[in-house]
């Protein structure tokens, strides 16, 4: 998994598999136990039984068997984000699913409005201005170590990085969020975003996506990593994808918001 807390894209796959795993099989699964119980088993045996006739049997093994592939113990044998692309886009035609047409969420935030038009000047405006403010609350490594070497390195190393960001030089700010990242015992949404947006600058939407994912992983009701997910998304083609990213992200901004006025 994560080595030392840090999340790295083969976590991000495995928590995949998990995720894929309790949706098809209508029950939580402790991660540890999840490859042993698929394995040698009859896979259908492991569907919930409420999605009976809503799927061909070949199509729930073929699903099952993309999770067992996340969920390999060892990261070297689990598949890369290309093939769980492909992934993503083939389990509309396995569950039978139909893409409907394009229909922006009625609730979006200026995060969320400028995600939908792709515009990306609009986007890093707001990422820039917002800094790490979504974050106040969350654990956060920097509150709990004693002021080591270590901790004035990554506040440096941090600071370059924010510095590229806000000059838009974003090759610069990959080389340092990407330091950052290997040094931080608990991983940074915003850095993950950060990142996110500056390979996009850079022309990797794929690189995009892994990062919006691994924010998520770290905020996972947090809009803006919901949105980042919907650039990358877009820029590869996936329209629908796109789309169910925006509505989500706009599901967890109503969410916040009325837990404000609650």
């Amino acid at each position: 998994m994560a080595e030392r807390g840090r999340v790295i894209a083969e976590s991000v796959i495995y928590s995949y598999g998990t995720v894929l795993l309790d949706l098809l099989s209508g029950k939580h699964i402790p991660p540890s136990h999840a490859l042993d119980l698929i394995r040698g088993k009859n896979m259908l045996l492991l569907m919930d039984s409420s999605l009976e006739g809503q799927y061909a049997d070949e199509d729930a093994t073929a699903l099952l068997e993309l999770a067992s592939k996340c969920l390999q113990y060892e990261a070297k044998d689990r598949p890369d984000f290309k093939f769980i692309l492909n992934a993503v886009v083939a389990s509309h035609v396995l569950m039978g699913l139909t893409k409907a047409p394009v229909v922006l969420p009625t609730v979006l935030s200026p995060l969320g409005k400028a995600c939908a038009r792709m515009d990306l000047t609009a986007v890093y405006d707001i990422l820039l201005k917002t800094g790490y403010k979504d974050e106040q609350g969350a654990e956060n490594e920097l509150s709990f170590q004693e002021w080591t070497q270590q901790v004035q390195d990554m506040l440096n190393t941090k600071k370059f990085g924010d510095i590229a960001f806000r000059d838009k030089d974003f090759k610069s700010a990959i080389d340092c969020y990407s330091k950052l990242v290997s040094m931080m015992p608990v991983p940074s949404g915003t850095v993950f975003v950060r990142r996110a947006l500056s390979y996009l600058m850079d022309g990797q939407p794929e690189l995009t996506l892994r990062d919006a994912m691994q924010a998520q992983v770290c905020l996972p009701e947090w809009p803006t990593s919901f949105y980042m997910q919907a650039l990358a998304l877009s820029k590869l083609g996936m329209e629908t994808d796109a789309q169910d990213m925006l509505n989500d992200g706009a599901s967890f901004e109503a969410k916040k918001q009325n837990s404000w006025r609650n």
